[in-house]
């Protein structure tokens, strides 16, 4: 074939191919010298390609440099990836391995195994996007690692052809970490053992990271190991630099100096009024009947901007951490020990500096003024909800016999009962939710799983912080502070749909753009059915998530225009912030924080938020998968919570634990799943699952790395409020639940980074390589005409040796197995697929 190009990397692909196609640098060159998007054909065309074989080579090429993040493919076009703007995103990777960019302010990019490759979940990075895949998700390609979120890390040592790594658990199960043999038997470890690691060397998208061993937890209880690895995990900072804590711990008790400029509250009967096992007392409350009438309350927060300070470590590390961390019986502090429970702990009879809310109300409890003013107060009692509630109930024993204490909470509860109507006049949204807690073993494994109720006192203390953090964000919008606002969206489009085709079916309507008033109708109409949770879940679901952000766009499920949080500088930063803020409002100083500055921080703390949400979650569901596998094989009523194209959660009864039920348990019928009910139907026989039906189930599998509970079906008790009479549905003649749930959660096995394919695209060249996971077409495809890699290090740093003869060797040795696993797996689904028709 007779080219009609000039090749500035002609030489080199001679030498590689003997049929050689354009370089990647030609390519390149064309498409910018181009000025426009060109296709495969258009760039055949152009060369004058004619033999297929280096259509397909060209094809495949083209391919690998979007894989490469040299191209971005747009529908058929190519163009340079630098006409792409390059954005700052958080990877998020779930259990199941998938990963995402998410990028604030604008859709997500889906992040192939190759990418995952670089990074551990939270990592920050620079990405740009490089196609769409056939679901229209973007692809995106990362273009640096801006900052490591995992600094070390707890997994299980295992080996693999006498290499030795260190296998996370989710979401970084898919980053070995490998250690020197050598390390290994310096520590004695053992293979199985579970160890903390530090990285030395972060993973690249050709090799894995490495690390050396911190610490054996071999003696600890896996139920002592799950909040260290969950730690490690999220990459949450768990240890204050000794700079930090020295800060922390040289501040004294309040002085005289201290209280200069502040008004002095220490005769006011404030009183703080919290949990059981609460240590931390960050707000006290107090008040007053007003002579004319209405009245005075006074909610009084911990000063915690008088020690932590702008540029200095004590507000770096908090800054960092953005949020307490609260797990199962465990908390990860924003602030040291020195002030989260001392200094800045309204505790009872000592002076405490802080910040007031003072506000006057109406009659009818509407806020009528108020003011912020530093202050040092002396709390009068350390209170408990059960305490205040059996107060309340007529018990007077059960609080301090302080009078003005009594008069002050008399005061509250009377206002409470006004503020509880004015709540339901504005129409803020109660769902019907269960929360519970747990208690725990000796070696923190869950004792037992209870229900929490809400008695009067917890709502009176959450009304008086509403209070506040609706004055804090009309003190701001008033004297146009710069400051970060609670910012709760109205539910999308999408979501409302759901929604309106879901209450059609029960006989209710909901309008396109629904205001918190239908929500509540909503809920008020179902709140006294059975099924009223899952009813609830499913309108809850409908809601957006709640942010920090500079603008004020109003908090849709509180129903109020403007909110912010002011009321737990302890334990968030953006409460501290607004404090700071406040202050210097007062002072009529220059604002801390604002502008561009102030976006960022909204950023920032809405992304430390949801990763302690997460990191949180994470362990509560372990413990209850831990807890689940005492109860193997028993049998349990539950309700069906959701509903979703492969199967139904159920929440067991008494226990409060969500299992799940596969699709192809439901019995010897085919389901089909109706978005609208939230139900799954049969086809054949008519059998209906849906929202809060009752059912009879059987625990079958517990897979802990998963955080699954896998259920079998013994009977469905009711349908939509009814008791079903007929006898139990039989359950397809399949494989056992276990083999179901396993085959479809298959852990990956091999440690080893594989390697991309050859240099070059070519098909006849082509080395095949296992993906380490599951991936896209397009993905795969790329993968497949992938380049040979530069050598790669060994352990010790070495690099391999490598000769084309043993690359064809070994393809085919590759290919030969390949074929065999492949002819074996057909056969296995030759045989399910038979299975399930019988």
């Amino acid at each position: 074939m007779m080219k009609n190009w000039a090749d500035p990397e002609a030489k080199s692909e001679a030498e590689r191919y003997d049929n050689p196609i354009p370089s990647r640098t030609l390519i390149l060159d064309t498409i910018e010298t181009k000025q426009q998007s060109l296709s495969h054909a258009d760039l055949v065309e152009h060369f004058g390609i004619a033999d297929q074989k280096s259509i397909d080579a060209l094809s495949h090429r083209l391919i690998a440099m979007v894989r490469d993040g040299q191209l971005m493919k747009d529908g058929f076009k190519f163009q340079p990836m630098q006409d792409q703007p390059i954005l700052d995103a958080t990877v998020y990777i779930n259990n199941k391995g998938l990963g995402l960019a998410q990028i604030d302010g604008q859709d997500n990019m889906q992040l192939p195994e190759r990418e995952l490759r670089l990074v551990f979940n939270g990592d920050r990075i620079k990405v740009q996007q490089t196609s769409v895949d056939r679901r229209g998700k973007a692809l995106g390609y990362i273009r640096e690692v801006t900052q490591r979120r995992v600094k070390q890390i707890i997994g299980k040592l295992e080996c693999y052809e006498g290499e030795y790594f260190i296998q996370p658990a989710a979401p970084n199960a898919h980053q070995p970490i490998t250690l020197e043999k050598e390390l290994i038997e310096h520590a004695n470890a053992k293979t199985g053992e579970i160890l903390r690691v530090a990285l030395d060397d972060y993973p690249t998208r050709d090799e894995f990271a490495n690390g050396h061993i911190v610490q054996s937890m071999a003696d600890k209880a896996d139920t002592e190991v799950i909040i260290p690895q969950t730690i490690l995990e999220f990459g949450l900072p768990f240890e204050f630099p000794q700079e930090v804590v020295q800060e922390a711990e040289s501040f004294k008790e309040p002085t005289a100096r201290d209280r200069a400029g502040r008004i002095d509250l220490r005769d006011l009967a404030l009183v703080t009024i919290d949990g059981e096992d609460a240590r931390d007392f960050d707000d006290a409350v107090y008040a007053e009947k007003r002579p004319g009438g209405g009245y005075r309350v006074v909610v009084a927060i911990a000063d915690v901007s008088h020690y932590v300070r702008l540029g200095k470590p004590l507000d770096e590390e908090a800054q960092e951490r953005g949020t307490s961390v609260y797990f199962p019986h465990f908390v990860l502090p924003m602030l040291p020990e020195a002030l989260s429970n001392g200094l800045c702990s309204l505790n009872p009879d000592v002076d405490r500096l802080c910040m007031v809310c003072d506000l006057n109300l109406s009659r009818a409890g509407r806020v009528t003024g108020f003011q912020f003013y530093p202050s040092v107060m002396h709390s009068q009692a350390r209170l408990t909800y059960d305490q205040v509630s059996e107060y309340f109930s007529g018990d007077s024993a059960a609080i301090t016999d302080n009078r003005a204490v009594r008069k002050s909470l008399n005061t509250l509860f009377q206002l409470y009962q006004v503020l509880k109507e004015l709540r339901q006049q504005r129409h803020a949204m109660e769902f019907e939710t269960v929360e519970t807690y747990m208690t725990f073993d000796e070696l923190g494994g869950i004792k037992e799983i209870l229900p929490r109720t809400r008695n009067d006192a917890h709502k009176l203390i959450e009304e008086c912080m509403l209070l506040a953090n609706v004055a804090a964000a009309e003190y701001s919008l008033k004297n146009e502070i710069p400051m970060l606002y609670r910012v709760h969206e109205a539910p999308e489009f999408s979501r409302i749909q759901k929604v309106r085709d879901f209450v059609k079916l029960l006989g209710l309507s909901f309008p396109e753009q629904p205001t918190q008033a239908d929500y509540q109708r909503v809920i008020e109409a179902t709140k006294d059915r059975i099924d009223a949770p899952s009813i609830h879940a499913v309108l809850l679901r409908s809601m957006m998530q709640a942010y920090y952000g500079a603008n004020n766009l109003g908090h849709y499920g509180l129903a109020y225009e403007a909110y912010t949080h002011f009321t737990s500088p302890i334990r968030r930063y953006p409460d501290l912030l607004l404090h700071r803020a406040i202050k210097a409002q007062l002072a009529k100083k220059s604002y801390p924080l604002s502008g561009a500055a102030l976006d960022d921080a909204g950023e920032h703390f809405s992304a430390t938020e949801r990763r302690a949400d997460e990191a949180s979650r994470s362990v509560t569901t372990w413990l209850k998968c831990h807890y689940m596998q005492q109860h193997l094989g028993e049998e349990f009523l539950g309700t069906i919570s959701a509903t979703t194209e492969f199967g139904l959660f159920i929440t067991l009864k008494d226990l409060y634990v969500d299992g799940m039920l596969h699709i192809s348990q439901l019995g010897d019928d085919y389901f089909v799943y109706d978005q609208a009910s939230q139900s799954l139907v049969g086809q054949n026989r008519g059998q209906v699952f849906g929202l809060g039906d009752e059912v009879k189930i059987k625990v079958a599998a517990v897979n802990l790395e998963e955080r699954k509970i896998d259920s079998e079906l013994l009977q469905q008790l009711t349908h939509a409020g009814r008791v079903i009479r007929s006898r139990a549905p039989r359950v397809a003649k399949t494989e056992s639940t276990e083999q179901v749930f396993n085959q479809e959660n298959k852990p990956r096995r091999a440690p080893r980074r594989q390697n991309p394919a050859p240099q070059g695209e070519r098909v006849q060249t082509e080395q095949k390589t296992a993906p380490v996971s599951q991936e896209v077409a397009a993905e795969q495809a790329a993968k497949a005409a992938g380049e040979r890699p530069p050598r790669k290090k060994n352990a010790k740093g070495k690099a391999s040796s490598y000769s084309k003869k043993s690359e064809k060797t070994s393809s085919t040795k590759s290919k030969t197995k390949d074929k065999a696993k492949k002819k074996a797996k057909s056969k296995k689904s030759k045989s399910n697929a038979k299975s399930r028709s019988e």
